[in-house]
C-alpha cells in the first residue's frame, strides 16, 4: 500500500501551534484549580512555556492518530474501488 497525503511529521508541524496553545490554556487553568487549595497561579509566561513543552508529545501522538485514520480511510477506499 502506498501512503498518500501528508506524513506524520508534516501533520504534527501543522498542528503544533494549536496543540501548544491548548496545552498552555490547560496548564493555566490547572494552576487556577490548584490555587483553591493554596497552590500558586502560574504566570502567562510559564503557562506558555510549559504548554510549548507539553504540546510537543501531545501533538505528535495526535498527528500519529490522524495519520492512522487517513491510512484506514485510504485502505477502505481501495477495497471499495472509490
Amino acid at each position: 500500500m502506498i501512503r498518500h497525503g501528508w506524513s506524520t511529521t508534516q501533520i504534527a508541524l501543522a498542528l503544533y501551534p494549536f496543540g501548544a496553545g491548548a496545552a498552555a490554556v490547560n496548564v493555566f487553568f490547572t494552576s487556577l484549580i490548584f490555587s483553591w487549595i493554596g497552590g500558586p497561579v502560574t504566570s502567562t509566561g510559564w503557562s506558555i512555556g510549559l504548554g510549548c513543552l507539553i504540546g510537543i508529545p501531545a501533538t505528535w501522538y495526535f498527528a500519529r492518530h490522524i495519520r492512522r485514520l487517513i491510512d484506514v480511510a485510504d485502505a477502505s477506499a481501495e477495497q471499495t474501488g472509490t
